[in-house]
Order: C-alpha cells, then structure tokens, then sequence
C-alpha cells in the first residue's frame, strides 16, 4: 500500500495522473470530501474552466478552502511552445495558501510538483513549511519532476495508487503519524 522507509515517513504522498488532468480530478473531490467532514485542508487543486479560444494548457487553480479560482497560465498566442505557467499569478497563490497555513491545517494538497517545486520556487516553501508543522501534504507530480521530488523528500515521500481509497487510506495514516 505505502511505500515506506524504514520506520519514518514524512507525511507526504504523490500522485500521478494515469490521463490528463485525472489526478487534478480526484485530489480535487478528495479534498472536496475532507472540507465536508470538517477538516481544515488548505492548498491549491486545479480546476477547468471551459473558455472560449482556450489552449489545452491552460490552467486554472482554486486556493482552498474557498478562495478564488486564478488563472496560472498566460496566454502566449497560438504558434507558442514551452511553459505557458504564469510565474506571477503562481506566487500570488503561494502567498495566499502561506496565509492560510497560519490559522492551521489538517492537509495541505497542492495541484502539482511541478517544474517550478522542482526548481526550489512555487509551493515548495510552503510544502516545507506544511511537513514542518506537522501537516500531511499530497501532491500532484508528473514523470519530468519525480526525481526532484524523490531529492526534496529524501526520498521519504510515498507514492499513492491512484484511487481515493488508496489517498483517505494514506491521510489516516499519515494524520496518525504526525498526531503521534
């Protein structure tokens, strides 16, 4: 179920997406399910909006547990390639989810460890901050950015099969590590 090392695990898990934007999918009903149950979960899921002229990249993020929703894409006109991330509009909603932290958290889920978290920018302060505290942190990842995921946990980090039992199954856990 968890892939563990020795007897310690930092209360992190990653998920990866077996079809586009599946993962955004079930990190966002999962914390959808913990808010109803009562728990502070705080972070970032993804969230499609349908717009017209929209590219397949565009990407768009609701800070929980009821903040905005912010476009972290920029639109770069149809012949561009590479990163669409808007830095900008990243970091503004790295410094609202920061902000919430402050008041407590049972969870904090953040959409992707991307190539920004890979790079030592983004939400990977706050991600450090979350462990710090003692407060389970689920991930969203992709095969570009596993190693510096591995790198940033030490490897402690765990991978989750992709189900919502395999996640509730890795909080219960991972909440009854930190309340240990």
């Amino acid at each position: 179920m968890i892939e563990r090392k020795g007897h310690e695990m930092f209360p992190i898990a990653a998920i990866q997406s077996p079809g586009r934007g599946d993962a955004d999918f079930l990190m966002a009903r999962f914390a959808r399910q913990a808010l109803a149950r009562g728990l502070r979960v705080r972070g970032v899921v993804q969230v499609n909006i349908d717009r017209p002229k929209s590219h397949a990249c565009d990407m768009d993020i609701q800070v929980l547990p009821d903040g905005p929703v912010l476009a972290i894409s920029q639109a770069l006109g149809g012949g561009s390639r590479g990163c669409r991330l808007d830095p900008a509009a990243l970091e503004a909603s790295v410094a609202a989810v920061s902000r919430s932290l402050a008041g407590g958290a049972d969870l904090l889920v953040v959409n992707k460890f991307g190539k920004m978290e890979a790079e030592g920018r983004g939400f990977r302060p706050v991600i450090a901050e979350a462990i710090f505290q003692g407060i389970p942190v689920l991930v969203g990842i992709n095969g570009l950015n596993e190693a510096a995921f591995d790198a940033f946990t030490g490897g402690y980090g765990c991978r989750l099969p992709f189900s919502l039992k395999a996640i509730d199954e890795w909080f219960e856990d991972a909440r009854g590590l930190v309340g240990a």
